[in-house]
């Protein structure tokens, strides 16, 4: 198991605890869907498959890899993975991130906004390809950081 959905299972825990300790009726299952919507996914179910590597191009990766400070940034989007990767090829410093069923070449700014450190070797193990690295050890390594700078930025949620 990723170390990124361990967290989220400890999240949910936590949640769950307090509240009981505040006498509200509250189930594990529950807290699973609320920590997985707020990292960008649908629901928990989601948030495993996508984050264990198990999505495939096509699949719905969710708004994990964005974020609402990033919005105003430039970047090129495509619907088309061929297209992404043939950019990304280009030679320029950039990254390819998947973005619900569409892929995003974005920029060193963009990655720093996500709590992420473009220099992380992890980036260029991935090719700074997450689709094709998904599942790999970079992939988990990347999930992992970007789900504890999730938690060092609570404003910073994003949207299914």
């Amino acid at each position: 198991m990723s170390a990124a959905i361990e967290e989220l299972k400890v999240r949910a825990r936590v949640r769950l605890n307090a509240a009981r300790r505040e006498g509200l009726e509250s189930r594990l299952r529950d807290r699973l869907h609320e920590v997985a919507r707020e990292v960008g996914f649908a629901d928990w179910e989601h948030a495993r498959h996508v984050l264990e590597g198990l999505a495939a191009p096509g699949d719905d990766f969710g708004t994990f890899w964005h974020s609402p400070r990033t919005t105003s940034m430039l970047n090129e989007w495509f619907a088309d993975l061929g297209q992404a990767r043939a950019a990304l090829a280009r030679g320029r410093r950039a990254y390819l991130l998947p973005y619900r069923r569409q892929f995003m070449l974005v920029g060193e700014d963009f990655i720093r906004e996500l709590g992420l450190d473009p220099r992380d070797p992890h980036w260029d193990a991935a090719g700074r390809d997450l689709v094709a690295a998904s599942g790999s050890p970079a992939w988990h390594a990347l999930t992992e950081r970007r789900v504890r700078a999730l938690r060092a930025a609570p404003g910073d949620a994003v949207s299914p």
